[in-house]
Protein backbone atom coordinates (compact mmCIF):
# COMPACT_ATOMS: atom_id res chain seq x y z
CA UNK A 1 0.00 0.00 0.00
CA UNK A 2 1.53 3.36 -1.10
CA UNK A 3 2.02 6.50 1.12
CA UNK A 4 -0.55 8.44 1.72
CA UNK A 5 -1.47 12.62 1.82
CA UNK A 6 -1.78 14.15 5.11
CA UNK A 7 -5.10 15.31 4.86
CA UNK A 8 -7.20 14.83 8.15
CA UNK A 9 -10.77 15.02 8.17
CA UNK A 10 -12.32 15.75 11.52
CA UNK A 11 -16.17 16.96 12.49
CA UNK A 12 -15.26 20.65 11.59
CA UNK A 13 -13.49 19.48 8.36
CA UNK A 14 -10.00 19.42 7.41
CA UNK A 15 -6.30 19.55 8.30
CA UNK A 16 -3.80 19.57 5.36
CA UNK A 17 -0.32 20.08 5.40
CA UNK A 18 1.61 20.67 2.04
CA UNK A 19 4.73 22.18 0.53
CA UNK A 20 5.45 24.50 -2.22
CA UNK A 21 8.46 25.35 -4.53
CA UNK A 22 9.12 28.81 -5.13
CA UNK A 23 10.84 28.29 -8.43
CA UNK A 24 12.03 31.92 -9.94
CA UNK A 25 13.97 32.45 -13.15
CA UNK A 26 14.33 35.38 -15.18
CA UNK A 27 12.60 37.60 -12.70
CA UNK A 28 9.27 35.44 -13.24
CA UNK A 29 7.93 32.46 -11.09
CA UNK A 30 6.50 29.04 -12.06
CA UNK A 31 2.96 28.97 -11.33
CA UNK A 32 0.47 26.22 -11.59
CA UNK A 33 -3.15 26.67 -12.76
CA UNK A 34 -6.19 24.37 -12.69
CA UNK A 35 -7.45 24.52 -16.45
CA UNK A 36 -10.91 25.23 -15.16
CA UNK A 37 -9.66 28.12 -12.53
CA UNK A 38 -8.61 31.34 -12.43
CA UNK A 39 -6.56 30.65 -9.67
CA UNK A 40 -2.35 29.94 -9.63
CA UNK A 41 -0.85 28.23 -7.07
CA UNK A 42 3.06 27.37 -6.25
CA UNK A 43 4.23 24.11 -7.90
CA UNK A 44 3.96 21.60 -5.01
CA UNK A 45 1.04 19.32 -2.57
CA UNK A 46 0.39 17.46 0.55
CA UNK A 47 2.90 16.05 2.16
CA UNK A 48 2.78 12.01 2.01
CA UNK A 49 2.72 9.90 6.06
CA UNK A 50 6.17 9.69 7.00
CA UNK A 51 7.68 11.86 4.30
CA UNK A 52 9.72 14.97 5.47
CA UNK A 53 8.46 18.25 4.22
CA UNK A 54 11.96 18.72 2.23
CA UNK A 55 11.55 15.20 0.68
CA UNK A 56 7.78 15.99 -0.13
CA UNK A 57 8.74 19.26 -2.32
CA UNK A 58 11.57 17.71 -3.98
CA UNK A 59 9.16 14.64 -4.91
CA UNK A 60 5.76 17.01 -6.38
CA UNK A 61 8.67 19.09 -7.94
CA UNK A 62 9.68 16.37 -9.79
CA UNK A 63 6.30 14.98 -10.73
CA UNK A 64 5.24 18.11 -11.98
CA UNK A 65 8.13 19.95 -14.35
CA UNK A 66 10.16 16.33 -14.37
CA UNK A 67 12.66 18.07 -13.09
CA UNK A 68 15.29 17.24 -10.52
CA UNK A 69 15.92 20.40 -8.13
CA UNK A 70 17.60 21.43 -4.59
CA UNK A 71 16.31 23.76 -2.40
CA UNK A 72 17.80 27.06 -1.09
CA UNK A 73 15.96 27.25 1.84
CA UNK A 74 12.66 27.83 3.04
CA UNK A 75 11.36 30.99 2.69
CA UNK A 76 7.21 30.92 4.42
CA UNK A 77 5.36 29.36 6.30
CA UNK A 78 1.67 29.95 5.75
CA UNK A 79 -1.08 28.85 8.10
CA UNK A 80 -4.41 29.22 6.39
CA UNK A 81 -8.19 28.72 7.54
CA UNK A 82 -10.42 28.77 4.43
CA UNK A 83 -13.53 27.38 2.99
CA UNK A 84 -13.30 25.19 -0.10
CA UNK A 85 -15.64 26.38 -2.78
CA UNK A 86 -15.79 23.13 -5.05
CA UNK A 87 -17.44 21.02 -1.89
CA UNK A 88 -17.38 23.81 0.71
CA UNK A 89 -15.12 22.15 3.02
CA UNK A 90 -13.79 24.27 5.65
CA UNK A 91 -10.02 23.73 6.12
CA UNK A 92 -7.02 24.52 8.10
CA UNK A 93 -3.72 24.34 6.31
CA UNK A 94 -0.03 24.57 7.00
CA UNK A 95 1.49 24.87 4.24
CA UNK A 96 5.76 25.07 3.96
CA UNK A 97 6.54 27.49 0.86
CA UNK A 98 10.70 26.25 -0.08
CA UNK A 99 12.78 28.97 -2.28
CA UNK A 100 14.80 26.52 -4.81
CA UNK A 101 18.14 27.24 -6.27
CA UNK A 102 18.53 28.59 -9.90
CA UNK A 103 18.07 25.51 -12.36
CA UNK A 104 18.91 26.11 -15.93
CA UNK A 105 16.52 23.29 -16.93
CA UNK A 106 13.66 25.11 -15.94
CA UNK A 107 14.15 27.56 -19.22
CA UNK A 108 12.35 24.39 -21.05
CA UNK A 109 9.16 24.67 -19.02
CA UNK A 110 6.56 26.57 -21.25
CA UNK A 111 2.56 25.85 -20.74
CA UNK A 112 3.63 22.29 -20.17
CA UNK A 113 0.50 20.21 -18.40
CA UNK A 114 0.16 17.26 -16.11
CA UNK A 115 -2.19 15.99 -14.33
CA UNK A 116 -3.95 15.44 -11.01
CA UNK A 117 -6.11 13.14 -9.67
CA UNK A 118 -7.93 15.36 -7.67
CA UNK A 119 -8.11 18.37 -9.79
CA UNK A 120 -7.74 17.13 -13.92
CA UNK A 121 -5.65 19.06 -16.16
CA UNK A 122 -2.98 21.03 -14.57
CA UNK A 123 -0.91 23.98 -16.85
CA UNK A 124 2.42 25.24 -15.77
CA UNK A 125 2.58 29.27 -16.43
CA UNK A 126 5.60 31.25 -16.13
CA UNK A 127 4.45 34.88 -14.27
CA UNK A 128 6.13 37.95 -14.27
CA UNK A 129 6.69 38.64 -10.97
CA UNK A 130 6.35 42.34 -11.05
CA UNK A 131 2.89 41.86 -12.90
CA UNK A 132 1.61 39.46 -9.61
CA UNK A 133 -0.68 42.36 -8.18
CA UNK A 134 -2.95 41.48 -11.19
CA UNK A 135 -3.74 38.16 -10.99
CA UNK A 136 -5.45 35.89 -8.63
CA UNK A 137 -2.83 33.81 -6.80
CA UNK A 138 -1.90 31.77 -3.85
CA UNK A 139 -0.61 32.99 -1.48
CA UNK A 140 -1.76 36.13 -1.78
CA UNK A 141 1.14 37.70 -0.08
CA UNK A 142 3.50 36.28 -3.25
CA UNK A 143 2.18 39.71 -4.83
CA UNK A 144 4.43 41.80 -2.36
CA UNK A 145 6.93 39.09 -0.59
CA UNK A 146 8.31 37.72 -4.06
CA UNK A 147 9.49 41.51 -5.65
CA UNK A 148 12.34 41.17 -2.95
CA UNK A 149 12.15 37.70 -0.76
CA UNK A 150 13.25 38.39 2.87
CA UNK A 151 16.87 36.67 3.77
CA UNK A 152 14.71 34.88 7.12
CA UNK A 153 11.66 32.48 6.90
CA UNK A 154 8.39 34.27 7.77
CA UNK A 155 5.39 32.75 8.88
CA UNK A 156 1.73 33.99 7.72
CA UNK A 157 -1.28 33.13 9.03
CA UNK A 158 -4.32 33.98 6.85
CA UNK A 159 -8.39 33.56 8.38
CA UNK A 160 -11.05 35.39 7.33
CA UNK A 161 -9.21 36.26 4.33
CA UNK A 162 -6.58 38.64 6.03
CA UNK A 163 -3.58 37.63 5.66
CA UNK A 164 -1.16 38.62 9.06
CA UNK A 165 2.71 38.80 9.24
CA UNK A 166 3.30 37.22 13.09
Amino acid sequence: MGKRDITVKIAEGKFNYRVGAIIIDSGKILMARNIDSPFYYTVGGRIQFGESAHEAVLREAFEETQIHFEIDRLAYVHENFFTMEMDKEIYHEVCLFFLFKPNILVRGIEHSTFKEEEYGDVELHWLPIDKLQNLQLYPEFFKSELINPAKETKYFVTKNDITTLM
